[in-house]
């Protein structure tokens, strides 16, 4: 496999980024054959199940860290994946289910992963653009025709994939019950004006977007997201991860733990009554409006309403290895384990920059492609030229190389407070192992 030299600006900036994390310069680990974990290599605990080529000791090291140097923020359960060229180079798991440590995390453990959830649902509009079924520049209301309501017959399905749709929340709370009920929220959406009128600014759709992609999913097969993705890509590929968890699967789902209630207002930081030395920043602003709108309390992902629920931007259930797979076709221009998807056109295509500024919601410049997050001096997560990524709140990450046929993830239950940098290190041992940052500038 050669590395992907990537343009010289791309390049500094991720050396740069690897310098601070303090890994950019260490010696890479000689390459070897796929091993089992014994415990062996690591003397620091929990232990760490599956197996990895031990090319990629950095990252078992950076991964192990992610559980002791974190204090009480560390991980408590956790997984990491790497496949390349649709092989697996790294399956690993380590620490509990529960915040007991009685319950050991194992193989088949699952997790909701909040926005990692999103790249399936890109996927599955992919293949159905792949298969000539929609066109993703296309009205929406073309497959769902309510939707053209309140001036949104221009918006597109790619508008809505690159977050420019101009529907990030709600006009009025909703209740998180109601998040369960699709047919409630879609009406809801259908009849809501845009929040904004230009389609080449983006604001991140932390949950609309999957309900809204969903929606044009349903209209064009008959079948909903949940039970297109189980028929048509995570059965095909062999994956055990689910857009809608089935009863069977409960038993070894983790539950995600977190010191607070989602989108809570010590999530967002706006002062009640701004003062001129603490004013209120526009994306603040707008993170309140769009929090505001829906909110649900920590525990409220653990319940079964949630779990079988089809949340197609927040309530996936998987395991690094699952995403890692799945998206490992992505990587690989469509085609991975005995099953085509896409073709490399349609991968190309969907990781080409679609819209690019800053963001109404985060406040900083961000890229998006057909859905995916493209690199940016914001998250400089990889060097590589074509490549999709994005993450979940708390911690979970996928990324999608296609330059150098390589997808990774991470998933944990225990989720970390903003801004979190553990992705940012397990991208960095991960390239840093494949020897990309030893690229002479």
């Amino acid at each position: 496999m050669t590395s992907n030299t990537g343009s010289a600006l791309d390049r500094r900036s991720f050396l740069q980024y690897l310098a601070m994390l303090g890994v950019g310069s260490r010696a890479l680990l000689s390459p070897g054959a796929l091993h089992a974990a014994s415990g062996d290599l690591l003397s620091s605990v929990p232990e760490i199940k599956g197996a990895w080529d031990s090319k990629f000791d950095l990252v078992i090291e950076t991964f192990t860290k992610n559980f002791t140097d974190h204090g009480y923020h560390g991980d408590v359960g956790a997984s990491f994946a790497a496949f390349i060229e649709g092989e697996p180079v790294i399956d690993v798991w380590a620490g509990h289910k529960d915040l007991g440590r009685s319950v050991p995390w194992e193989r088949d453990t699952i997790v909701n992963v909040y926005s990692s959830t999103k790249t399936m649902t890109f996927l599955v509009i992919l293949v159905l653009y792949y298969r000539g079924e929609l066109m993703v520049d296309a009205p929406v209301a073309k497959y769902w025709p309510e939707f053209a309501a309140n001036g949104k017959e221009g918006i597109t399905v790619a508008h809505v994939m690159s977050h420019t749709a101009g529907l990030p929340g709600f006009d009025h709370p909703v209740a998180p019950e109601v998040l369960l009920d699709w047919n409630a929220v879609t009406t809801l959406l259908a009849a809501q004006k845009p929040w904004w009128e230009d389609r080449t600014q983006s604001g991140y759709h932390p949950l609309t977007q999957g309900y809204l992609l969903g929606e044009v999913v349903r209209r064009v097969t008959g079948k909903s997201i949940g039970t297109f993705f189980r028929e048509e890509v995570a059965g095909p590929v062999g994956a055990d991860f689910h857009i809608g968890t089935p009863p069977e699967a409960q038993a070894r789902t983790s539950d995600l733990y977190s010191d607070k209630d989602l989108y809570s207002d010590k999530d967002v930081i706006v002062s009640a009554t701004p003062t001129a030395d603490a004013p209120q920043l526009p994306h603040e602003i707008f993170q309140k409006r769009v929090f505001d709108s829906h909110r649900w309390p920590k525990d409220f992902v653990n319940t079964v309403g949630w779990r079988e629920a089809e949340i197609p931007a927040a309530n996936g259930h998987g395991n690094a290895r699952s995403i890692a797979k799945i998206q490992s076709v992505v990587a690989c221009g469509g085609e991975a384990h005995g099953v085509r998807l896409l073709d490399d056109k349609t991968v190309k295509e969907a990781f080409s920059e679609r819209v690019a500024g800053v963001d109404l919601l985060y406040g900083r410049n961000m890229r998006f492609g057909l859905g995916y997050g493209l690199p940016s001096d914001a998250a400089p997560l990889s060097p590589s030229e074509s490549v999709g990524m994005w993450g979940g709140a708390g911690g979970s990450l996928v990324i999608v190389d296609r330059s150098q046929k390589l997808a990774f993830s991470r998933v944990m239950n225990q989720m970390r407070p903003e801004p979190d940098m553990i992705p940012f290190h397990m991208a960095a041992a991960m390239y840093t192992s494949l020897g990309l940052s030893q690229a002479k500038l």
